[in-house]
């Protein structure tokens, strides 16, 4: 996982598996991550899914993990 999401905080890791996420849902999620989007040209298609789910992950706040593990 983390050899695909290169250096991504431990609390987004281990939330990915529990989205369901196939490889290339992983595939495509790190893409629109890292704005790499538009390197998909015509097939550029909205992320759906657990797709989603995962991007949603990466974008989210670094700090976000560290607070919740406080609360």
């Amino acid at each position: 996982m983390r050899r695909l999401c290169g250096d991504v905080v431990d609390w987004k890791i281990n939330a990915i598996p529990g989205t369901g996420a196939s490889y290339e849902d992983l595939e495509a999620a790190i893409a629109w991550a890292a704005g790499e989007d538009d390197v998909m040209g015509e097939e550029r298609r909205p992320l759906t899914g657990a797709a989603t789910q995962v991007y949603d992950i990466l974008a989210a706040d670094e700090e976000f993990g560290d607070e919740e593990g406080r609360a």
